[in-house]
């Protein structure tokens, strides 16, 4: 199964403050959400974290990576220090991928893009960094936490979703 997510700011405290998520601390935030990864990612899954994964040294982000379920690829988000992007653990690491399947391509980003490779041939744009908070153009998705129910998704289910304006926006 392949599946996408970001914006899980494991170990960042300003993500509690900043997008208003349910935990009072960021021990439970950060258990909440390897459970809520664990029990929707098996480990022979392909996930890609498509940016601002963790902060910690190199040790504590390879000791979180190793409590994920999964083969991860990361893309690289503004909130990814060196220690997430150099942790053992990463199949992949890169700020920009295209994926080509069943004749579909998508491209992947951290950032939201306004206009992206063969967008006039239906290419699909998944990205992160707007918490939610984005109104999507055709055929562009949020594939971060706050805008998935604060879990991975598999593909078909973010392509698939219905897609409204974010909150407060008109």
């Amino acid at each position: 199964m392949l599946y996408f997510t970001s914006d899980t700011h494991f170990a960042d405290p300003r993500v509690l403050r900043i997008d208003r998520r349910p935990f009072s601390n960021m021990a439970e935030h950060d258990a909440a959400l390897i459970a809520t990864w664990n029990a929707v990612v098996a480990t022979g899954d392909e996930i890609w974290h498509l940016g601002d994964f963790a902060r910690g040294t190199q040790e504590q982000v390879e000791a979180l990576l190793a409590q994920l379920n999964g083969t991860k690829h990361l893309i690289i988000g503004n909130n990814d220090p060196i220690s997430t992007q150099v942790a053992a653990g990463w199949a992949s690491v890169q700020h920009y991928a295209e994926l080509r399947l069943n004749e579909q391509l998508f491209v992947l980003c951290h950032y939201p893009f306004r206009t992206w490779n063969q967008m006039g041939k239906k290419s699909i744009d998944l990205h992160g960094h707007s918490h939610g908070k984005l109104t999507p153009q055709p055929r562009q998705f949020d594939v971060g936490v706050d805008a998935q129910g604060l879990r991975p998704r598999l593909l078909e289910e973010i392509v698939s979703s219905k897609r409204t304006k974010p909150t407060g926006t008109r």
